[in-house]
């Protein structure tokens, strides 16, 4: 009776902790951008000034992990996440195109019920407050029961600081004592709105069954594959970074390596030159035996030291050893090791080249990872090419490690602590997602100009009519001519860049603009009445001037279409973009070692 007693009260909790965001909400619905965005970044500093702190109450709480890195990924959940959605407009008219007589209106959802994981809490915590907040939007967090002391407190730091920034209280919230039974509440409560899901593949499931609109991740047995055109040196460096990165404890941190068998001596000795244990057949064993409990992770071994975690199968290794490498004979369940374990142990495979890499990627994506992450260390743009095409995951790294690059850390995608899996991965989204998925468009149309013409032509018949419709703007695609390749240079590629002596810039990590750009005035003039009607003559109509407040159609000239902003960086060929991506054009500086 005492435990039916302890359900209904955590149940109780979650109502009156919704009740309590739908009314923040509702208020925090009226602010317009510029109050939006001084809130936003009032939690993005008190999160940022808190890091620290965080980070020591998620290690000290979890287990998992270290300080230094969690310091890291906070701030990245911060200031690095800030600078990639600061220009996004997420409050009333957000595009405007009087030519064509379209407008869109950004609506929140109304709240995000935010399930966070204990392998990344307050980041997480952190990262889904504000981009919730961004949106308009209030969050109640379900934190993991090894995590709610520092996901609570990051919950508490955020919503005073939007507090003090004239927000109403209770935009952030947190459950104090989750169970399964508060989170199924949370998510399927009337008041909930959408689902931001991390966690396990069980949670997520959950979610989509929720009959919630739900982001939701899947699990991220990420291979790495080192082909023999690669910089040794630096692909070892990659891989060792991520995987002391927080120990291991990102979903999209490499699980296995295959390297190509020409290599695979020369790669070794790198491995063991930057801290790696290669692990004997007994070693092997041992640690197949403590890391796999039935057929799922054994959470005692996640974000583990390596020289502890060894300690843990039953052998020693150095105390500075960075990564463990175990030989596999094989994927599937006969073979432990080729699921995905977050902690600095790697499955290790030989490959007879780069088309039987290629299977052992897909094998092993297919065994546990499918639409999440692939890492790739290559100078060949065959090699590149065909990976895109063929791998099935959504973020395919080059030269890169890929804790950090899948997050948009170390690469320019867009940041996020929750990666969509699309599809393969029984996922509504591929994308990083961020404070743009929370934001519904409203879209309010005019009558075009030349309908009734065009009416009147196709009911007299006219079936070949020419009849002009607005094209899809998400994929330009490339005229024949583009596509064409020019003559190929003799001259040898330049060498790969060397990423050890640049210093990290997080300047260079803005990412996704949104849609900012596009001006939206406060008070936008009506429009066109001449678009209901056909034009009677040549002259343009009489302009009336319009009180802020009058919303009706009246007469006034459309506005110019706005002039296309050129891009940053014109690349005329698809090689330019291939040299980008193999690194031959400046590559981006290396996050700091974590070693």
């Amino acid at each position: 009776m005492a435990e039916l007693d302890r359900d209904l009260i955590v149940v109780q909790e979650v109502r009156d902790l919704l009740r309590r965001a739908a009314a923040a909400q509702k208020l925090f619905l009226q602010f317009d951008q510029d109050a939006v965005d001084r809130v936003t970044k009032a939690m993005v500093d008190a999160g940022a000034r808190a890091a620290a702190a965080l980070a020591r109450i998620a290690v000290e709480e979890t287990g998992y992990g270290r300080v230094d890195s969690k310091i890291i990924k906070n701030l990245f959940a911060t200031e690095i996440l800030w600078e990639s959605i600061r220009e996004l407009k997420t409050c009333g008219i957000v595009r405007r195109d009087d030519a064509n007589g379209l407008w869109e209106v950004a609506v929140p959802y109304g709240i995000v019920a935010s399930i966070i994981p204990t392998t990344n809490p307050t980041s997480t915590a952190l990262y889904k407050a504000i981009i919730s907040v961004k949106a308009r939007n209030a969050t109640v967090m379900s934190p993991h029961p090894r995590s709610v002391r520092c996901v609570r407190e990051s919950c508490r730091i955020l919503n005073d600081a939007a507090v003090r920034a004239g927000a109403p209280d209770g935009l952030v919230l947190c459950i104090s004592s989750p169970t399964m039974e508060s989170t199924r509440e949370l998510m399927t409560h009337s008041l909930t709105d959408v689902i931001l899901a991390t966690g396990g593949s069980a949670l997520v499931k959950a979610a989509y069954s929720s009959g919630k609109p739900a982001y939701g991740v899947g699990p991220g047995n990420v291979p790495v594959y080192i082909e023999k055109t690669a910089d040794i040196p630096h692909a070892v460096k990659c891989i060792v970074s991520s995987q002391t990165f927080d120990w291991g404890t990102i979903c999209a941190s490499e699980q296995a390596v295959i390297v190509d068998g020409s290599i695979a001596k020369e790669t070794l000795a790198e491995f063991r030159r930057q801290g790696g244990h290669f692990c004997n057949e007994e070693e092997t064993r041992k640690l197949e035996r403590i890391c796999i409990k039935g057929e799922l992770m054994n959470p005692e071994v996640v974000g583990m030291q390596p020289s502890r975690l060894a300690a843990k199968a039953g052998f020693a290794v150095p105390e500075n050893t960075t990564i463990l490498l175990a030989p596999q004979a094989g994927i599937g369940p006969k073979f432990p090791l080729s699921r995905e374990i977050l902690t600095p142990l790697l499955a290790w495979y030989t490959s007879k080249d780069w088309h039987d890499g290629c299977d052992l990627c897909i094998q092993i994506l297919e065994f546990g990872g499918d639409g999440h992450t692939l890492g790739v260390h290559t100078r060949s743009e065959e090699v590149v090419t065909a990976f895109a095409l063929e791998k099935p995951a959504n973020r395919i790294l080059i030269n890169c490690p890929t804790s950090q690059g899948a997050v948009g850390f170390a690469a320019n995608l867009e940041p996020s602590m929750t990666l969509g899996c699309g599809p393969m991965g029984r996922n509504i989204s591929s994308d990083n997602i961020t404070a743009r998925h929370l934001v519904n468009l409203k879209r309010v149309a005019a009558i075009r100009p030349d309908y009734w013409d065009l009416e009147r032509k196709y009911l007299a018949g006219g079936s070949g009519v020419d009849f002009p419709v607005p094209h899809s703007q998400h994929i330009q695609t490339p005229t024949m001519d583009a596509c064409a390749r020019p003559a190929r240079s003799t001259a040898p590629a330049p060498a790969l860049s060397n990423l050890k002596n640049n210093s990290f810039d997080g300047a260079r990590l803005g990412g996704y603009q949104g849609n900012a750009a596009v001006h939206a005035p406060d008070d936008p003039p009506a429009w066109s009445f001449a678009r209901l009607t056909p034009a009677r003559s040549a002259s343009p109509p009489t302009q009336t001037p319009v009180p802020s407040s009058t919303a009706s159609f009246i007469t006034k000239a459309p506005a110019p279409p706005a002039a296309a902003t050129p891009p940053k960086a014109a690349i005329s060929h698809s090689d330019a973009v291939t040299a980008a991506l193999l690194g031959k054009l400046g590559a981006p500086a290396a996050p700091p070692s974590n070693y």
